[in-house]
Protein backbone atom coordinates (compact mmCIF):
# COMPACT_ATOMS: atom_id res chain seq x y z
CA UNK A 1 0.00 0.00 0.00
CA UNK A 2 1.29 3.42 -1.07
CA UNK A 3 1.29 5.80 1.75
CA UNK A 4 -0.02 9.46 1.19
CA UNK A 5 3.31 11.04 1.91
CA UNK A 6 5.30 9.21 -0.88
CA UNK A 7 2.50 9.40 -3.21
CA UNK A 8 3.37 11.16 -6.83
CA UNK A 9 1.04 12.34 -9.64
CA UNK A 10 0.78 10.36 -12.98
CA UNK A 11 -0.79 10.53 -16.08
CA UNK A 12 -3.55 8.44 -15.19
CA UNK A 13 -4.50 11.05 -12.18
CA UNK A 14 -5.02 13.80 -14.99
CA UNK A 15 -6.65 11.31 -17.41
CA UNK A 16 -9.13 9.99 -14.72
CA UNK A 17 -10.66 14.13 -14.44
CA UNK A 18 -11.11 14.58 -18.31
CA UNK A 19 -14.79 14.69 -19.43
CA UNK A 20 -16.04 13.02 -22.39
CA UNK A 21 -14.54 13.89 -26.14
CA UNK A 22 -12.06 16.32 -23.80
CA UNK A 23 -8.35 15.71 -25.54
CA UNK A 24 -5.15 16.71 -23.91
CA UNK A 25 -3.26 19.27 -25.56
CA UNK A 26 -0.25 19.22 -23.23
CA UNK A 27 1.07 17.48 -20.25
CA UNK A 28 3.92 19.02 -18.16
CA UNK A 29 5.47 18.91 -14.45
CA UNK A 30 6.44 21.97 -12.19
CA UNK A 31 10.83 22.44 -12.30
CA UNK A 32 11.51 19.65 -9.51
CA UNK A 33 14.21 20.23 -7.15
CA UNK A 34 15.40 23.58 -5.67
CA UNK A 35 13.48 26.66 -7.35
CA UNK A 36 14.40 30.56 -6.54
CA UNK A 37 11.88 33.35 -7.05
CA UNK A 38 12.22 36.84 -7.41
CA UNK A 39 10.64 37.42 -3.72
CA UNK A 40 13.74 35.29 -2.66
CA UNK A 41 16.06 38.39 -3.21
CA UNK A 42 14.21 39.57 -0.40
CA UNK A 43 13.48 36.86 1.55
CA UNK A 44 16.73 34.72 1.74
CA UNK A 45 18.32 37.82 3.94
CA UNK A 46 15.23 38.34 6.29
CA UNK A 47 14.97 34.48 7.23
CA UNK A 48 19.22 34.83 7.51
CA UNK A 49 18.91 37.49 10.28
CA UNK A 50 15.59 35.86 11.95
CA UNK A 51 17.76 33.01 12.22
CA UNK A 52 20.70 35.16 13.24
CA UNK A 53 19.14 36.80 15.69
CA UNK A 54 17.03 33.32 17.13
CA UNK A 55 20.80 31.49 16.99
CA UNK A 56 21.67 34.53 19.31
CA UNK A 57 18.95 34.74 21.66
CA UNK A 58 19.26 31.10 22.69
CA UNK A 59 22.68 31.40 22.78
CA UNK A 60 22.44 34.56 25.12
CA UNK A 61 19.50 32.65 27.58
CA UNK A 62 21.80 29.79 27.76
CA UNK A 63 24.86 31.71 28.73
CA UNK A 64 22.85 33.83 31.46
CA UNK A 65 21.04 30.32 33.19
CA UNK A 66 17.03 32.35 31.94
CA UNK A 67 14.12 30.64 32.79
CA UNK A 68 13.25 27.45 30.96
CA UNK A 69 10.38 29.49 29.02
CA UNK A 70 12.99 31.51 27.71
CA UNK A 71 14.60 28.62 26.07
CA UNK A 72 11.68 27.45 24.65
CA UNK A 73 10.97 30.94 23.58
CA UNK A 74 13.97 30.72 21.47
CA UNK A 75 13.71 27.43 20.45
CA UNK A 76 10.54 28.19 18.82
CA UNK A 77 12.17 31.24 17.04
CA UNK A 78 14.91 29.03 16.01
CA UNK A 79 12.56 26.40 14.44
CA UNK A 80 10.82 29.14 12.65
CA UNK A 81 13.93 30.15 11.13
CA UNK A 82 15.08 27.25 9.68
CA UNK A 83 12.17 26.72 8.22
CA UNK A 84 12.84 30.10 6.64
CA UNK A 85 16.15 29.19 5.71
CA UNK A 86 16.00 25.84 4.33
CA UNK A 87 12.51 24.36 5.09
CA UNK A 88 10.35 26.41 2.51
CA UNK A 89 12.73 25.03 -0.49
CA UNK A 90 12.26 21.44 0.72
CA UNK A 91 8.30 21.92 1.39
CA UNK A 92 8.29 23.61 -1.86
CA UNK A 93 10.40 21.31 -3.83
CA UNK A 94 8.26 18.41 -2.27
CA UNK A 95 4.49 20.11 -3.39
CA UNK A 96 5.79 20.12 -6.76
CA UNK A 97 7.00 16.98 -7.12
CA UNK A 98 3.33 15.89 -6.56
CA UNK A 99 1.92 18.32 -9.24
CA UNK A 100 1.02 17.70 -12.79
CA UNK A 101 -0.53 20.17 -14.86
CA UNK A 102 -2.86 19.42 -18.37
CA UNK A 103 -4.03 21.89 -20.96
CA UNK A 104 -6.77 19.71 -23.12
CA UNK A 105 -9.37 21.47 -25.79
CA UNK A 106 -11.61 22.73 -23.07
CA UNK A 107 -9.93 23.44 -19.46
CA UNK A 108 -6.10 24.15 -18.24
CA UNK A 109 -6.19 21.24 -14.91
CA UNK A 110 -4.29 21.86 -12.18
CA UNK A 111 -3.53 18.30 -9.94
CA UNK A 112 -1.35 18.37 -6.66
CA UNK A 113 -2.28 14.93 -4.45
CA UNK A 114 -2.27 14.64 -0.90
CA UNK A 115 -1.70 15.65 1.87
CA UNK A 116 -2.63 19.18 0.74
CA UNK A 117 -4.49 17.94 -2.45
CA UNK A 118 -5.86 20.01 -4.74
CA UNK A 119 -7.77 20.17 -7.72
CA UNK A 120 -8.68 23.44 -10.48
CA UNK A 121 -10.01 23.56 -13.26
CA UNK A 122 -9.97 26.57 -15.45
CA UNK A 123 -12.58 27.25 -18.50
CA UNK A 124 -10.07 27.79 -21.42
CA UNK A 125 -13.48 30.17 -22.65
CA UNK A 126 -13.49 31.64 -18.61
CA UNK A 127 -10.14 32.10 -18.57
CA UNK A 128 -8.68 35.26 -16.06
CA UNK A 129 -5.78 37.61 -17.25
CA UNK A 130 -3.08 35.33 -18.10
CA UNK A 131 0.16 36.11 -17.50
CA UNK A 132 3.96 34.56 -18.72
CA UNK A 133 6.86 34.95 -16.24
CA UNK A 134 10.22 34.70 -17.26
CA UNK A 135 12.34 34.27 -20.38
CA UNK A 136 9.60 32.73 -22.32
CA UNK A 137 12.35 30.04 -24.02
CA UNK A 138 13.86 27.88 -21.39
CA UNK A 139 11.64 27.33 -18.12
CA UNK A 140 9.02 30.07 -16.33
CA UNK A 141 5.80 30.55 -15.27
CA UNK A 142 2.21 31.19 -16.80
CA UNK A 143 -0.48 32.90 -13.88
CA UNK A 144 -4.14 32.62 -14.21
CA UNK A 145 -4.77 35.94 -12.83
CA UNK A 146 -2.59 38.02 -10.44
CA UNK A 147 0.38 37.87 -8.30
CA UNK A 148 -0.15 37.38 -4.41
CA UNK A 149 0.63 40.68 -2.98
CA UNK A 150 4.07 40.51 -1.43
CA UNK A 151 3.28 42.73 1.51
CA UNK A 152 -0.48 42.43 1.56
CA UNK A 153 -0.98 38.58 1.89
CA UNK A 154 -0.43 36.84 5.02
CA UNK A 155 -0.29 33.31 3.44
CA UNK A 156 2.31 31.06 3.32
CA UNK A 157 2.22 31.78 -0.31
CA UNK A 158 4.57 34.78 -0.02
CA UNK A 159 7.45 31.93 1.20
CA UNK A 160 6.20 28.70 -1.37
CA UNK A 161 4.63 29.32 -4.70
CA UNK A 162 3.52 26.11 -4.72
CA UNK A 163 1.13 27.31 -2.21
CA UNK A 164 0.34 30.73 -3.93
CA UNK A 165 -3.35 30.68 -4.31
CA UNK A 166 -3.44 31.62 -7.64
CA UNK A 167 -3.32 29.08 -10.34
CA UNK A 168 -0.44 28.43 -12.08
CA UNK A 169 1.80 26.65 -14.09
CA UNK A 170 5.18 26.78 -12.10
CA UNK A 171 8.40 26.30 -13.96
CA UNK A 172 7.94 24.31 -16.84
CA UNK A 173 9.69 24.16 -19.97
CA UNK A 174 9.34 26.29 -23.00
CA UNK A 175 6.69 28.06 -21.16
CA UNK A 176 5.88 30.80 -24.37
CA UNK A 177 5.00 27.63 -26.25
CA UNK A 178 2.43 26.52 -23.66
CA UNK A 179 1.49 30.14 -23.03
CA UNK A 180 0.46 30.47 -27.06
CA UNK A 181 -0.97 27.00 -26.78
CA UNK A 182 -3.86 28.32 -24.11
CA UNK A 183 -4.47 31.96 -25.94
CA UNK A 184 -5.36 29.95 -28.87
CA UNK A 185 -7.05 27.35 -26.97
CA UNK A 186 -8.71 29.65 -25.53
CA UNK A 187 -9.85 31.82 -28.74
CA UNK A 188 -10.92 28.64 -30.16
CA UNK A 189 -13.10 27.79 -26.69
CA UNK A 190 -14.74 31.12 -26.99
CA UNK A 191 -15.69 30.75 -30.54
CA UNK A 192 -17.71 27.45 -29.97
CA UNK A 193 -19.44 29.00 -26.81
Amino acid sequence: MERVWERRMTADDLNSRLVRGEQVLWRGVPAQGLMFTSRDALMIPFSAVWLAFAVFWLVMVTRTGAPVFFYLWGAMFVGIGIFFAVGRFVVDAWLRGRTVYAVTDQRVLILRSSPFARFTSLELDRLPELNLVGDGNTKGDIRFGPSVSFFGNRSMAVWMPSLDPTPQLLGIAKPKAVFDLIRDAGQKARARA
